[in-house]
Parts: structure tokens; C-alpha cells; sequence
């Protein structure tokens, strides 16, 4: 359709320039202004008449690719960029002589990525007419930003959705959605309740596996280690100080004011590891130590009556924020410039036996561990746990 009106105002456009006088008298501006003026023909007004025509047109473009567009229909926004970036996938997978599987994110209430689920058989087939591209599923995200629930419900919509794309497209498929990816560690309370699954062939886990807890109530899960990965950080100084700091008192680099009862004198140790590093508010200490403060590098602990020497180690717990921070990568800087320094992540490495022993009667899976450790951020390569 876009074609014929193309066409059509292509064939009117040569036909004004042509054979009209308003048609020569662009010509002639457009020849020379100063010949037109002399011709009589008043190059301004002329100039001016070609210019609305112009804007017009491009509004009218504007208005006819919106209705040609599923984000045009009423109610229904915010799906052009995708589609965009789909587009833009399916070109360069042509360049390479591939063909790249999409999976389609949808909405389920927790406010974070995905296709409302109104406009999800508009993208579907959006993107099946795109060459290089395969409709490879569609998937959800629950809990990361409201702390929605998946539950019998939303699982069960998607399930819907998906079973609604394979009837709506039967015949342009090659048969039915390969991949429901239903979330992730989040998923777990929902998928082991015995709950009918539906379509969902799919979990994301990631969190609860590397931690060892439900994501929901941060409660431990049965058989899996809440210690397996921890940091180490070094002490670089060891004093007995004031317990409130003295002078005015402003913001921090970090915008906190901070004041406090005098508790008097108390042992402070400084560990060489801060906020450029990991979430100290997501550390969780060993018993008798207490995280204080922190600053872009450095993390202020008090030990009661537990001395901390210069150069000891201190082992900390790691929550998801803490443990997000400690293995992202600096933006500034490379994998491979990375260099030691007084903080390190330790990950025992597990493999589950393939034979039982006593060990395994208690529920515990067979687990040969061997310490791996290596500087924060990690260095390139190191993509997962085996």
C-alpha cells in the first residue's frame, strides 16, 4: 500500500513540474533567481510556495507510516524502537549468512521490560515478515524491579499467549513455540509447588543457584550452599578511634550525613575494598565484625573486642546487589588490564557425582569442591560456574 501512494504523488509531482506554470516557475527559480526576478516571476514567493508543499508532504509521511505501524492503533504505544531493533538484527544476521532466533519479552505486571500483551500478536507478526529472523519464543521477568510473584496466574497467561500465537499463525510457523521461558530464580517457589506448567519449558536461574536462596524471602533453599561464593577483603589499617566524627558535619561523597551516638572509643579496622568494588550494604559479615561505612574504596568495619591485624582477611557473605557490583566490570576499563588488588571473590567450583554415597542420602548433592579465586571484577573469561 505504501507503494501505491509513492506512485500516485510521484506521478502528480512530474505532472505539476511539467506541464504547469507554477512547475516552470520552480524550474526557473531553481535555474537562477536572479533570471526569474528579471522574467518577472517573484523568486520569494515561489521558494516559500515549495517549501509548505515540502513540509506538507513530509507531515503526510509521517501520518502514513504511523498507520502502517502497530503503535498507530488507539491505546497502543512504545513498540516501534523494538521492532527497530529486530530490523535491525535481521540485516545483520543477512551479512553474515545467518538466521538469529527471537525470543519475544512480555508484560506481566512487574513493570519492567516487555510487549503489553495486547500488542503481542502485532509484534509476532511484525517480525515473522522480517527475512533472517525466526520467531524463536517468548518469555517473561517477574520480581527484579515491583517484586510481583509468579504465580498460577501470570504463569498461566503466558501459557495463554503462547498457546494464542500458535493458533493465530498456525501455517507461518514451522510448528509451536520452540521456547515459554516463564522468569527466573524467582520462578523457583512457583515451579516446585507442583502447579500445572503449562506451556513453560524454561527457567532463567541464576541467583538462586550461585547463593543458595529463594529470591522471594531470601530464605535458603534445600540442598544448595548460601556460602558459595564469598569475598575476601585485606585490612590495610587496624586502630582504636572515636566512635563520632568531630568538626561541622556536611554530606559525604556519597551524600549521607552522618553524626551517631558517641559510643567512645571502639576498634576500627579499614579493609581495602568500597563501593567502586561491591554493595557494602548487601555484605553480610562474619560474627563479631560490623560494617560501618564505606567509601569509593575503602570499607570502615568495627570488631568489638576481635583484634584485626594488618594484612589479616576478612570473609564476607555476598546478597544479589553486593554480588552484582563485585562481578560487573568497571566501564572504564578492560577485562585484561585488570590487576590485583586487596579484594578477591572465592567460588568453590561443585560438579555433582554421578554415584551415590552416604553423603547423598541426606539430600545433599555430591559435590567435589576446589577453591577458585580471582581479583574483582573477574577477568575475562571467567563466564561461569561448572
Amino acid at each position: 500500500m505504501q507503494l501505491v501512494f509513492f506512485i500516485s504523488i510521484a506521478a502528480v509531482a512530474a505532472f505539476v513540474l511539467s506541464r504547469t506554470t507554477f512547475g516552470f516557475r520552480v524550474f526557473a527559480v531553481g535555474g537562477s533567481a536572479r533570471a526569474a526576478r528579471v522574467s518577472g516571476i517573484s523568486a520569494h514567493s515561489v521558494k516559500i510556495a515549495a517549501f509548505v508543499i515540502m513540509g506538507g508532504l513530509a507531515a503526510f509521511a509521517g501520518v502514513l507510516s504511523m498507520a502502517f505501524l502497530p503503535s498507530s492503533q488507539a491505546g497502543r504505544t512504545g513498540i516501534g524502537l523494538e521492532l527497530d531493533v529486530i530490523a535491525a538484527l535481521s540485516a545483520a544476521a543477512g551479512r553474515t549468512g545467518r538466521t538469529h532466533g527471537v525470543v519475544l519479552m512480555v508484560e506481566l505486571g512487574d513493570l519492567r521490560e516487555g510487549i503489553m500483551p495486547r500488542d503481542l500478536h502485532d509484534f509476532v507478526r511484525a517480525t515473522l515478515r522480517l527475512p533472517n529472523v525466526t520467531l524463536a519464543g517468548i518469555g517473561a521477568n517477574l520480581t527484579c524491579r515491583s517484586g510481583v510473584v509468579p504465580d498460577r496466574a501470570n504463569m498461566g497467561e503466558l501459557s495463554a499467549l503462547a498457546d494464542s500465537i500458535d493458533a493465530a499463525f498456525q501455517g507461518v510457523l514451522d510448528g509451536p513455540l520452540d521456547l515459554v521461558s516463564g522468569g527466573n530464580s524467582a520462578n523457583l517457589g512457583w515451579a516446585l509447588s507442583g502447579a500445572d506448567p503449562g506451556r513453560i519449558d524454561d527457567l532463567r536461574l541464576g541467583e538462586s543457584i550461585l547463593l543458595g536462596r529463594d529470591p522471594l524471602h531470601r530464605e535458603p533453599i534445600d540442598s544448595l550452599h548460601t556460602d558459595a561464593i564469598r569475598l575476601v577483603a585485606e585490612v590495610i589499617e587496624s586502630k582504636e578511634k572515636p566512635s563520632r566524627p568531630w568538626g561541622d558535619i556536611a554530606q559525604s561523597a556519597f551524600g549521607e550525613v552522618r553524626r551517631g551516638p558517641d559510643r567512645g572509643l571502639v576498634r576500627q579496622s579499614i579493609l581495602g575494598v568500597g563501593r567502586q568494588d561491591v554493595d557494602p550494604d548487601d555484605l553480610h559479615a562474619p560474627p563479631g565484625i560490623e560494617v560501618r561505612g564505606a567509601s569509593s574504596d575503602h570499607l570502615v568495619v568495627e570488631s568489638g573486642r576481635l583484634r584485626l591485624d594488618v594484612g589479616a582477611e576478612v570473609t564476607f557473605g555476598l546478597g544479589y546487589g553486593a554480588l552484582l557490583r563485585a562481578m560487573t566490570p568497571a566501564a572504564s576499563s578492560e577485562a585484561e588490564d585488570w590487576t590485583p588488588n586487596s579484594v578477591r571473590l572465592v567460588l568453590p567450583v561443585c560438579r555433582i557425582a554421578k554415584t551415590p554415597s552416604p553423603r547423598s542420602t541426606a539430600g545433599t548433592p555430591i559435590t567435589r569442591n576446589a577453591a577458585v579465586s580471582f581479583t574483582s571484577p573477574p577477568p575475562s573469561g571467567v563466564t561461569s560456574i561448572v
